[in-house]
């Protein structure tokens, strides 16, 4: 099987590549590279491109017609830049979504995996959630996601295309065998910022201590990116059997541990792998932020039949190694 990857130079993308190819399937990789990486897509099968590009996009088709799937993990998703430029998320990703899909059902790719998120989800009383959660995104970013998520199933509607939306949670850790990890050298997110606060010594900062959790800081799932990708192979291999064309040609399914961790527990549980403290403060909460959520549905262990294998401490740890070897791997650069 041959399966074009959009953004399969990035983070999660490359990772999704690697455990493709670890089973026997064979990636075919489009990224522009203005955050994904070329040393990602160092021996894989690659065009650099923007998804927009209709004729790159035809080409890739007509030099790979063995491909049966198209997985897109292409967007932009720093929450606070977001904020701060809508205009440009919302083109970059929902305009350019809507462009990529035009061709990929123009060259009849009948099945497809979007690269949803759980920051779409309005939080229940206890934070959790399931697919049928209500939808209310707090941020450009989120509702970049939720607005592709409704072309994504008035396109399965309408034309002879299926889809299934992978909504995930919160990832970290980095490919187990350290092929691939975070390739931002200064990353946004909490663990990325526990991690900068280790090795520089600049406090962590809690963003939001007055949340209405148990401890008064942000909650989330925490699911590690190898299992992320793990899913995706399930996903594939098991396509036709989830999505029933004539029926359902668009299911969703939340890819998350089912566990809540609080900023705070996280911290405690950075430090206890880390094995010393770093210095944290309090501060404002951030433009965009959310309280946050955790999944409490079992569809992906009942449709893929997957469920997360790796802990959140193996996670961390992954983390840690990789942030280690990305100056090696990757060079110092500041992006």
């Amino acid at each position: 099987m041959k399966v074009l990857i959009a953004g399969g130079a990035g983070f999660i993308g490359s990772t999704i590549a690697s455990a493709c190819l670890d089973t026997g399937i064979t990636p075919v990789i489009l990224d522009n590279l203005s955050t994904g990486r070329a040393e990602f897509v160092k021996d894989r099968i690659f065009y650099r491109g923007d998804i927009a590009d209709r004729s790159l996009i035809d080409r890739i088709f007509a030099e790979h017609p063995e491909i049966e799937a198209a997985v897109h993990c292409a967007a932009l998703i720093v929450v606070p830049e977001s904020v701060a430029h809508p205009l440009r998320y919302y083109q970059e990703n929902v305009g350019k979504s809507i462009d990529f899909l035009s061709a990929l059902v123009a060259n009849e790719c009948e099945r497809f995996l979007f690269s949803s998120s759980a920051a779409i989800y309005q939080p229940g009383e206890d934070f959790a959630v399931d697919e049928a959660s209500p939808i209310s995104g707090t941020s450009p970013y989120a509702e970049s996601k939720a607005m592709v998520e409704r072309v994504l199933a008035d396109a399965a509607h309408a034309y002879p295309l299926r889809v299934l939306s992978l909504r995930y949670f919160n990832p970290v850790g980095a490919d187990p065998k350290m092929r691939t990890g975070l390739q931002v050298a200064r990353p946004s997110h909490v663990l990325g910022k526990m991690i900068e606060a280790a090795r520089t010594g600049a406090p962590f900062q809690v963003t939001g201590a007055d949340w209405p959790t148990r401890d008064g800081s942000g909650i989330r799932d925490y699911v590690h990116v190898w299992d992320l990708a793990q899913a995706h192979v399930e996903a594939l291999r098991r396509f036709d059997t989830v999505i029933d064309g004539s029926q359902r040609p668009y299911q969703v399914i939340n890819l998350g541990t089912g566990n809540g961790t609080t900023v705070r527990e996280l911290l405690d549980a950075f430090t206890a792998v880390l094995g010393r403290p770093i210095p944290t403060v309090t501060a404002p909460r951030r433009p965009g932020d959310s309280a946050g959520t955790y999944t409490r549905s079992d569809r992906a262990r009942r449709l893929l039949e997957w469920e997360p294998t790796l802990s959140l401490k193996e996670g961390l740890q992954h983390s840690l190694s990789w942030a280690e070897l990305r100056d090696e791997v990757l060079g110092s650069d500041p992006g």
